[in-house]
């Protein structure tokens, strides 16, 4: 039987002042909300598992089409229309007792959720620095293992963690690249407290590229990506490959924290990018996103969750990747991070024009209003920059859920290609005077259930607003209407 289908139905339409759409408008929505003033469609149909049966199932499909107004990055250029779908989710998945098997086109679970889950994260995040929910999903299988006691402790120490590889189908500078993934995570828990470390690791490998040819795709080099070995002397891999490590590396390692109380939580989470060996080794700190979560059980208040973020990715390991350490001696000092940058895959941790992790971190030709969404996309321009992001959910009336989001960032491009003025690259640090620029962005947005006395039809609406020197300046706003059919 299928008592927990859902079937939805989803119009809506968007508009800003300067054309294209503000940021909190389009970010960590996995990628399917039109760049410019337009409109979107979408039907979905999801079944969840179901807890009362051992082997459980769960599947869903979602289409969405939009039509946008798109206008050329020239002088005098007049607006054309451009339209678009996509297969946004396509998936099918078993669970059996803390064992879980996506295959499909599925989107990655989020944390720090609002007071309605359809809402988003309240994280700048989505709770995790490598892989945001900002960009659309890739197709692959997904294993993951939720949080297991380890015998004979009590239940104060478990294992989690998650296996897979996916394929890109995007237009990008390597094309056919595959992705592997794995995270491995543990956790401790003492009565009210909880702590866990998680290391997510991402390798990107193979697919076709302009520069080298075909990049292999052989039983041996999976088994370098997925332990993070070099390539083999003899192979025909690049020489970054064989000295370094075969095919591009990143990830995030992720500290956290938690304290419940009767009825609320509070959580502190420290969650580090790293892009090569000094950054696994936590050379690279104090950077990283840091969070911090206060939320009620209880998802009927006015306000009900409370989140702040402080981000910084300045340092990077250092403003030399190589040169003399402190008693003279020339080694790789392991700086230049340049997070989810490749010098071989020159797409980067891109996928369909946008960035995969942290979104404040913009693809290319952001600033200079060249970039377009799901156009070839050469890494991103801004990964050094410093942010404060606060959010609050609840319940307006204690009946219809809300979001705010606020953020301020001050931004430097990248070590090579700063935004202004002149880089520590090559410099010692604190000897360069750097110059940021400033970008704010705002969303309002929530969804108003029942109307028209009808349970199944909702209202959805949002309010916007970007400031600053990267994006384009302007007010924007998105109304749309939809129907459950259960």
């Amino acid at each position: 039987m299928l008592d927990s289908l859902l079937v939805t139905l989803m119009l809506l339409g968007a508009a800003s002042s300067s054309g294209e759409l503000p940021f909190w408008a389009v970010s960590n929505v996995n990628g399917a909300m039109p760049q410019f003033n337009g409109t979107l469609a979408a039907i979905s149909a999801k079944q969840e598992f179901d807890s009362s049966k051992t082997l459980q199932w769960r599947g869903g499909l979602t289409f969405a089409g939009s039509l946008e107004a798109f206008r050329e990055p020239v002088q005098g250029a007049a607006l054309q229309p451009r339209a678009a779908w996509l297969v946004d989710e396509f998936y099918g998945g078993l669970r059996w007792e803390k064992l879980t098997l996506d295959i499909g086109i599925r989107h990655r679970d989020m944390d720090f959720l609002s007071s309605d889950a359809a809402l988003g994260s309240l994280s700048s995040t989505g709770g995790n620095i490598a892989w945001s929910g900002n960009s659309r999903s890739l197709p692959g299988y997904t294993l993951a293992l939720a949080p297991v006691a380890v015998p004979f402790t009590r239940g104060h120490f478990l294992l989690f963690g998650r296996y897979g590889d996916y394929l890109t189908l995007d237009e990008r500078y390597v094309p056919g690249a595959l992705v592997h993934n794995m995270q491995v995570g543990m956790m401790l828990r003492f009565g009210r407290f909880d702590f866990s470390l998680a290391l997510d690791h991402y390798a990107m490998w193979g697919g076709e590229s302009p520069d080298f040819g075909r990049m292999p795709l052989t039983l041996g080099n999976y088994f370098r990506i997925a332990t993070g070995r070099s390539a083999s002397s003899g192979s025909s891999a690049t020489e970054s490959d064989k000295i370094n490590v075969l095919g591009d590396h990143r990830g995030g390692e992720c500290f956290r924290f938690g304290w419940r109380g009767d009825g609320w939580k509070l959580t502190l989470q420290h969650d580090i990018p790293y892009d090569d060996g000094s950054g696994m080794g936590f050379a690279n700190w104090p950077d990283g996103v840091n969070t911090l979560h206060f939320g009620f059980d209880s998802k009927e208040r006015w306000v009900t969750d409370v989140l702040y973020e402080l981000g910084y990715t300045l340092w990077q390991s250092g403003t030399r990747h190589e040169g003399k350490d402190a008693s003279g001696t020339y080694k790789v000092l392991g700086g230049l991070d340049n997070y989810f940058n490749n010098q071989d895959y020159h797409s980067g941790w891109t996928f369909w024009g946008r960035t995969a992790g942290l979104p404040l971190m913009f693809p290319a030709g952001t600033r200079s209003g060249t970039w377009r969404q799901g156009a070839l996309t050469l890494g991103v321009e801004n990964n050094r920059l410093v942010y404060h992001h606060f959010s609050l959910s609840g319940k307006l009336f204690r009946r219809a859920p809300y979001r705010l989001m606020l953020t301020y960032s001050r931004n430097y491009g990248t070590y090579r290609a700063p935004y202004e003025g002149e880089s520590q690259i090559h410099q010692d640090w604190g000897t360069v005077e750097e110059t940021p620029i400033r970008q704010f962005s705002a969303g309002f947005n929530g969804t108003v259930p029942g109307i028209f006395r009808n349970s199944r039809l909702w209202l959805s609406y949002g309010l916007y607003y970007d400031g600053g020197e990267v994006l384009r300046n302007g007010f924007g706003a998105l109304l749309g209407i939809g129907i459950k059919i259960y």
